[in-house]
């Protein structure tokens, strides 16, 4: 448990040495934002009811901006291989990499989406479900990434790769997040259900990405 943790810990500090930390995802997570209410146009209640959605989506675009930095490092010292070569749970390793991921990039996108959604006349009542299914759903999105960087992690330019390999995998998140978001914003009765389903989704990816990152790393090193 304390190399889980000493794990966690590198990968913080390399994160916000590299400036692909908090401040670098909150400023891309704010832009997006403001620019798909520029899009929009002044319809100050159009905006407010796509608040939401717009959000958990510049979320999402957020979190891909550092996934290429999950495994860059550790390749190119070298404690890539000692990591493979030594770790017995190597699916193990991998979850400290993703929760690194995930509270470098994405806790701050949480904690700044209240702000964000002022700016985007996002009604009071919306904020808490809005930031609820951001915490159940965004781990999905950095275990998801943590596979794709596996799956690439022996390309030397993957940044556009990884980005077209978690895409697809990031819909069923996406959705389940922004109607969650949405339904909890209106009253919708389906805020429950589209809150288990995100649920259940991001348990599924906590499953089966560590284990399935894990073969990948091993077939890239072979």
């Amino acid at each position: 448990m304390s190399a889980f943790f000493a794990l966690v810990m590198r990968d913080l500090r390399l994160a916000f040495r590299a400036g692909g930390g908090a401040l670098q995802a909150v400023m891309f997570f704010a832009l997006a934002g403001v620019l798909f209410a520029l899009a929009v146009g002044p319809d100050i209640a159009l905006i407010s009811k796509i608040a939401a959605p717009v959000l958990w989506t510049a979320a999402l675009l957020a979190t891909q901006i550092s996934l290429d930095q999950i495994w860059r490092a550790d390749r190119e010292d070298g404690s890539l291989d000692v990591l493979v070569e030594t770790s017995g749970f190597l699916s193990v390793a991998v979850f400290a990499k993703a929760l690194a991921h995930w509270l470098s990039t994405a806790l701050p996108l949480i904690v700044a989406a209240p702000m964000l959604g002022v700016l985007l006349n996002l009604k009071a009542a919306a904020i808490g479900p809005l930031v609820v299914s951001l915490l159940i759903g965004t781990p999905g999105l950095s275990l998801i990434g943590c596979f794709a960087g596996a799956l690439t992690v022996s390309l030397t330019r993957a940044h556009l790769l990884i980005s077209i390999i978690v895409s697809p995998l990031y819909v069923p998140i996406l959705i389940f997040g922004a109607g969650a978001a949405a339904a909890g914003a209106s009253g919708d009765p389906q805020y429950a259900a589209n809150l288990m389903l995100l649920g259940a989704t991001s348990l599924f990816a906590a499953v089966i990405s560590p284990l399935a990152s894990a073969a990948a790393l091993r077939s890239n090193l072979d």
